[in-house]
């Protein structure tokens, strides 16, 4: 059974450990309280109220071309090494069933699966460094410009949507769902329209791997958090990898363009989270491509995790 939208819930203080925070879904009518620390953010259960998608926006080329054509270099350069902005790593998962898809050629393929939401400032962080991570192993097309919720912490945080993505590669399928937009309306509960409904299938894995049975850095209150990534069943990510705040005061563009510059902050946060996934894309691919799955960036990553 598919998950429903949160409802009424009081904050909830962050938690220790990994950099994904609670969001604070609040009766309507009161005002969402932007908390200086980092929150947990919360899926859970009842029917959704508005759909919206009319203000879809596509990546320009020049944008996409920068974010998916990252020189071999600036992996190598900045490994895993991003002292302004602590990346960690997923968490590998042991004796699970793994998670495969079949791609548009109708090949069985190893999945990464997605969960998240346009308003989520932690899944706008992390977007980033799986677009860049994945265009390693494939190709992206219809990839589309948002940002995170305007009343949220790290409010209008830049990044880009998977609400009309595809993803071709001979490597790995991707599939992934943007549940809600990030059009505030107070009047509503809850206070964002829906986009995606996950089938029973991706609910169940988001139901059973998003917890802290699975990612011991949460508590059992933190259960549901978003973003979420598997990894084949092989590794899972609960929030974000690196703070959204690092991201502040740039625009997209911006962002973008400074990709391949290796003495970026928010560069090096980008490109490590990035490491850390390809890493584990590798460990779905039998180390293919070579090329990435052998090059230094990744090899710290793979010494990092232990893989």
């Amino acid at each position: 059974m598919a998950k429903k939208p949160p409802a009424k819930q009081q904050p909830v203080k962050a938690s220790t450990g990994r950099p994904a925070g609670l969001f604070t879904w609040l009766a309507v009518g009161l005002v969402i309280v932007v908390v200086a620390a980092l929150v947990i953010i919360k899926v859970t259960a009842s029917s959704p109220t508005s759909s919206s998608s009319s203000n879809f926006q596509a990546t320009d080329a020049a944008t996409v071309t920068e974010l998916t054509t990252v020189p071999a270099s600036v992996f190598d350069t900045i490994g895993l090494n991003s002292p302004d902005a602590p990346v960690t790593a997923p968490i590998e998962l042991k004796g699970q069933p793994a998670l495969t898809g079949t791609s548009a050629s109708g090949a069985k393929l190893p999945e990464v699966f997605y969960l998240g939401a346009e308003y989520c400032p932690y899944c706008a962080a992390e977007r980033w460094s799986t677009i860049i991570a994945l265009s390693r192993f494939g190709t992206w097309k219809g990839l589309g410009n948002t940002t995170s919720s305007s009343v949220d912490v790290y409010p209008s945080t830049p990044t880009f949507t998977f609400l009309k993505a595809s993803y071709t590669s001979k490597y790995l399928v991707f599939k992934s769902i943007e549940e809600y937009n990030n059009s505030y309306n107070a009047s509503t509960n809850p206070p964002y329209g829906k986009l995606q409904t996950p089938t029973k299938q991706e609910a169940a894995v988001f139901t059973k791997y998003d917890t802290s049975k699975y990612i011991t850095s949460m508590t059992a209150a933190q259960d549901g958090s978003i973003p979420f990534i598997s990894i084949g069943n092989k590794f899972v990510i609960s929030g974000a990898d690196y703070t959204p705040a690092t991201l502040s005061g740039q625009s997209r563009s911006q962002i973008a363009a400074g990709l391949s510059n290796t003495t970026s902050p928010v560069t090096a946060a980008i490109i490590a989270s990035a490491n850390y996934q390809t890493a584990s894309f590798c460990s779905l691919t039998n180390n293919m491509p070579a090329t990435v799955c052998t090059s230094s960036g990744v090899l710290a990553a793979k010494k990092a995790m232990k893989l």
